[in-house]
C-alpha cells in the first residue's frame, strides 16, 4: 500500500524507565569499580592483586602493606572524589548556564583557584589543606563571576567558553609571571598545575571530602529549583522560582566542588565538560537522567570513571617509571580537547557572524598624523630597549658599537641586547599582519593567531625539537614552528569551514587545538631534562631571552614577503573581508585568495614564535585598534597595525626585562595581561 504524506509511521521507540535508571546506575558503578581495581594493582612496585587483597586483609608483609596503604588507595579514592566532583560541577554549570560548553575549564574557575593559590604561595604563609581549599574556592568563584557577568549567565551562547579562555589566559599568565619571579616559593606550584591524583596517605581525601558532600548535597536541594530554569526564566519565575538567587547558588556550589578538586589534586581539565555530555545520551534508556536530581550523581559516576580510566590507560600503554611523571591531569586535557574540537565542529552556531566594524571615513590628515606618531613612538621605544637593561647605555655607546670603537662590557651588552630589541620589533609587526590576515579573510574580530591554536602549534613544533635536539640553530626552530602551525591551521580551517569561517565555531574549534598543543607542550617539558625544562618555559613565556641576529633573520625575511604580498593585494583583502558575494561579483576566485593569505599568516606566526616564542593577543589588539584610528580600508590598516604590533611587543619586552631588574619577565605574559582586558571589551561590545 503506497504511503502519503499524512499516513503516521509507527517507529520503535525506547521509553526511558525506571528500571532503565537502576541499569544504567549499577552499569556505571560496575564500571568504577573494575576501573579501581586495576588502579590499584598498577604502579613502579611489584604488587600485584594478590598482594593488593592481602594488604586489604591485613596478612600482607609491612613493604607490601605500606605501597597499598599509604599509595595506592589514596591515589585511587582521590581519582574517585576529584572525577565525581568535577563531573557534578560541570552538570551544573550546564544547567544554570543553559550551555554545554560549560564547565570548570571554560569558566576560568581552575586558572583563577590557580592565581589565588599562587598569590597565597608568594607570601610564604604554609597554609593547611582546608585553608588551601579556601583559598582556591575564592579564586575559583572570583574568575566564574567575571565570565559570567560578561557573557550573560543563561544565555546559552558561546560568548561564555570566549571569555572564559579569554579570562583563563590572562590570570594563568600573571600566575606563571609569579613562579619565573619567586621560583622558591612557588617551587612545586607549576607541575602541580598539571593536575595529579597521586596522594601521600588519606589526609588531603578525608579533609576534601565533607566540602564535596556539601557541595553535593546543596545541589540536591535545590534541584527542582534548577530544573525549572530549563522552562525559561519567565516560566520558573511564574512556579515561584527565585531566578538569580537560583544560578548564583547553583555556581557557588559548583565552584565549591570544583575548589574540593582543585586542592586535592591541582586542576584536572576537561572532566567537568565531558562527563555531562556523556551522561545526556543516556536518557534514552534512563528515566530523569535530564533531572538535576538524577544526572548530578550520574555525572559524578562518569566523571570518577574518567579520571581513574585516565590514569589506568597512561599506565597501561606508558611504562611505570614515565607514568609516574606524566600528571593525570595531561591526559584528560588531550582528551578534553578533542572533545571540544568535535562539540564545536558540530554545534550549531546560532550566534551567526559578528557584526562587521561599522564603516568609517578617515581624512587623509588623520592617517598621516597617526603614521608620524607611530613611526615617533616606534623609534622611542627602540632607542629605550636599547639603552634600558640591567646596564644602562648613552647614545654615544651605541654610536661607538656600530663604529667598532667600544669597550669590550658595552661591545658584550649591546651584541646580546640588539638581537633582542629586532627581534621584538619584528615579532609585533609580524603578529600584527598576521591577524590582520586572519580577521579580514574570516570577518572575525576575535579571530588571531595564538586564540586560534596556530601559535600554540607552532610552539609544540619548536619545543619538540628544542627539547630533542641539545644544539639547533634560527632557521630549524623556523621550519618546526612553520610545520606545527600548519598543522593546527588545516585541522583549525578545516573543521571551521563548514558554514563560514565567520562563525564562532572558529574560534571555538582554535580554542580546543590550543589547549591540545598546550598539554602536549606540558607533556613535553615534564618528561624532559631540566635544563631543556627551564628553556623551553622560559621560552614559552614570549621571552627574546637569548636571541642573536641568525634566530631573527628567518622572521624578517618572511615579514619583507609578507607586507609587499598584502600591500600589493590590499584591494583584495578589503573585498574579501566584506562578505561572501562581492568578491565573485568581481571575478575574484575567494577560495584560493582566502587560502594563500591564511597561510602566509600561518608563515609570519610561525616565524614570530621561532623568533620571539608565544605572544599572545597582539594580533587581536593591532588590527582593532588600527581600523578605529584610520578606517577599515587595508591600505591604510596595514601599516598602522604593523606599527602598532612593533609598538606593543618591543615595549612589552622592554617593561619584563627592566621593572624588575635583573629579574626578567617574558613579552608574552605582558601582552597577556594587557590583551586579556580588551578581549573581553570586544566580546563585551559585541553583546551590546
Amino acid at each position: 500500500m503506497a504511503v502519503t504524506a499524512t499516513t503516521p509511521i509507527a517507529r520503535p521507540e525506547t521509553v526511558p524507565s525506571r528500571t532503565g535508571a537502576a541499569a544504567v546506575t549499577t552499569a556505571l558503578v560496575l564500571l568504577v569499580a573494575a576501573l579501581a581495581v586495576v588502579d590499584i594493582t598498577q604502579g613502579t612496585a611489584a604488587v600485584g592483586p594478590a598482594e593488593v587483597l592481602k594488604a586489604l586483609t591485613g596478612r600482607a608483609d609491612t613493604a607490601d602493606a605500606s605501597v597499598v596503604i599509604a599509595s595506592r588507595l589514596p591515589r585511587m579514592t582521590a581519582g574517585l572524589l576529584v572525577g565525581a566532583a568535577l563531573g557534578m560541577a560541570g552538570l551544573a554549570l550546564q544547567a544554570v548556564s543553559r550551555n554545554v560548553l560549560a564547565s570548570p575549564d571554560t569558566l576560568a574557575v581552575n586558572a583563577g583557584s590557580y592565581l589565588a593559590l599562587g598569590v597565597a604561595a608568594v607570601t610564604g604563609v604554609s597554609l593547611p589543606v582546608l585553608a588551601s581549599s579556601g583559598v582556591a574556592f575564592a579564586g575559583g568563584l572570583a574568575a566564574a563571576a567575571v565570565v559570567l557577568g560578561l557573557s550573560g549567565l543563561g544565555s546559552g551562547t558561546v560568548r561564555l567558553v570566549l571569555a572564559g579562555t579569554a579570562l583563563a589566559l590572562g590570570l594563568t599568565a600573571v600566575t606563571e609571571g609569579l613562579l619565573l619571579l619567586f621560583p622558591q616559593e612557588t617551587e612545586g606550584l607549576y607541575r602541580w598545575n598539571q593536575g595529579n591524583i597521586g596522594q601521600n596517605g588519606f589526609d588531603g581525601v578525608l579533609q576534601m571530602l565533607p566540602v564535596a558532600a556539601v557541595g553535593l548535597i546543596g545541589l540536591l536541594l535545590i534541584a527542582r529549583r534548577v530544573d525549572a530554569l530549563a522552562l525559561g526564566d519567565d516560566a520558573a519565575r511564574g512556579l515561584g522560582v527565585p531566578v538569580r538567587a537560583t544560578r548564583v547558588t547553583a555556581v557557588v556550589l559548583a565552584t565549591l566542588l570544583s575548589s574540593a578538586a582543585v586542592t586535592l589534586a591541582g586542576p584536572i581539565g576537561f572532566v567537568g565538560l565531558c562527563a555531562p555530555a556523556l551522561v545526556r545520551p543516556l536518557a534514552r534508556w534512563a528515566r530523569g537522567v535530564l533531572r538535576l536530581r538524577t544526572g548530578v550523581p550520574l555525572a559524578g559516576l562518569v566523571g570518577a570513571a574518567l579520571v581513574l580510566g585516565a590514569d589506568v590507560l597512561l599506565r597501561a600503554f606508558v611504562d611505570a617509571d614515565t607514568a609516574v611523571a606524566v600528571p593525570t591531569g595531561v591526559v584528560t586535557s588531550l582528551v578534553g580537547a578533542v572533545f571540544l574540537i568535535v562539540m564545536a565542529a558540530r554545534l550549531r552556531d546560532t550566534a551567526g557572524a559578528a557584526a562587521p566594524d561599522k564603516l568609517r571615513i578617515r581624512s587623509h590628515a588623520v592617517f598621516v598624523t597617526t603614521l608620524i606618531v607611530l613611526a615617533a613612538a616606534v623609534a622611542g621605544v627602540t632607542v629605550a630597549a636599547v639603552l634600558l637593561g640591567d646596564s644602562k647605555l648613552l647614545l654615544g655607546d651605541v654610536v661607538n658599537w656600530a663604529q667598532g670603537r667600544a669597550g669590550r662590557t658595552v661591545t658584550f651588552v649591546l651584541d646580546t641586547r640588539m638581537p633582542r630589541v629586532f627581534a621584538a620589533l619584528l615579532a609585533g609587526a609580524a603578529l600584527a599582519l598576521a591577524g590582520t590576515l586572519v580577521q579580514a579573510v574570516t570577518r572575525n574580530p576575535l579571530a588571531e593567531p595564538a586564540v586560534l591554536g596556530v601559535s600554540g602549534g607552532g610552539a609544540l613544533g619548536a619545543v619538540i625539537l628544542v627539547t630533542t635536539v641539545p644544539v639547533v640553530g634560527g632557521w630549524s626552530v623556523a621550519g618546526a614552528a612553520f610545520a606545527g602551525s600548519a598543522v593546527t591551521a588545516v585541522v583549525v580551517f578545516g573543521l571551521a569551514a563548514r558554514g563560514g569561517y565567520q562563525q564562532n565555531r572558529l574560534v571555538l574549534v582554535g580554542i580546543g587545538t590550543a589547549t591540545a598543543t598546550t598539554a602536549l607542550i606540558s607533556l613535553l617539558i615534564v618528561l624532559t631534562d631540566p635544563f631543556n625544562a627551564n628553556k623551553a618555559l622560559t621560552w614559552l613565556s614570549g621571552s627574546t631571552y637569548g636571541r642573536n641576529m641568525p634566530d631573527v633573520l628567518p622572521l624578517a625575511i618572511v615579514l619583507a614577503v609578507g607586507i609587499t604580498l598584502a600591500s600589493v593585494r590590499h584591494r583584495e583583502l578589503d573585498l574579501v573581508s566584506l562578505d561572501e558575494d562581492t568578491p565573485r561579483l568581481l571575478g575574484l576566485d575567494l577560495a584560493r585568495g582566502r587560502l594563500g593569505f591564511l597561510v602566509l599568516s600561518v608563515l609570519l606566526s610561525a616565524t614570530a614564535v621561532a623568533a620571539a616564542g608565544t605572544i599572545g593577543f597582539v594580533g587581536l589588539v593591532a588590527p582593532h585598534a588600527a581600523r578605529a584610528l584610520v578606517g577599515r580600508r587595508h591600505t591604510r590598516v596595514l601599516p598602522v597595525a604593523l606599527l602598532l604590533g612593533a609598538v606593543l611587543v618591543c615595549t612589552a619586552d622592554l617593561l619584563g626585562r627592566t621593572v624588575i631588574a635583573p629579574a626578567q619577565l617574558g613579552a608574552g605574559l605582558m601582552t597577556a595581561v594587557i590583551g586579556t582586558p580588551y578581549f573581553l571589551y570586544v566580546l563585551m561590545r559585541g553583546r551590546r
